[in-house]
């Protein structure tokens, strides 16, 4: 189980950081356009939480062997990473619209 939950949460960041390259792009062509504080507060946004993503991948990929007895932590991870996506949709959809 502890392996199929690491696999999802790698797949769920990767999710993630594609949905925030796309709300980035958009964003950062309406702060062109607006030159407005509250766009460019969402493009900062998404910067950092894509950052904190790319963390997330490594620390799935490199460090999951101190982790491999501890599937109450994967478990969480892999939660939070699809409530992230899901609150990155809903985000995704609004912001497309």
């Amino acid at each position: 189980m502890t392996p199929t939950l690491s696999l999802l949460a790698l797949v769920l960041s990767g999710c993630n950081l594609l949905l925030l390259g796309v709300l980035a792009f958009v964003w950062l062509k309406n702060y062109r356009m607006f030159r407005n504080r509250q766009v460019l507060a969402l493009l900062c946004f998404a910067l950092l939480l894509a950052g904190e993503n790319v963390a997330a991948l490594a620390f799935h990929t490199s460090m999951s062997m101190f982790y491999a007895d501890a599937t109450e932590a994967i478990v969480v991870a892999a939660v939070l990473r699809g409530l992230q996506f899901l609150a990155l949709c809903f985000l995704a959809w609004a912001t497309l619209q």
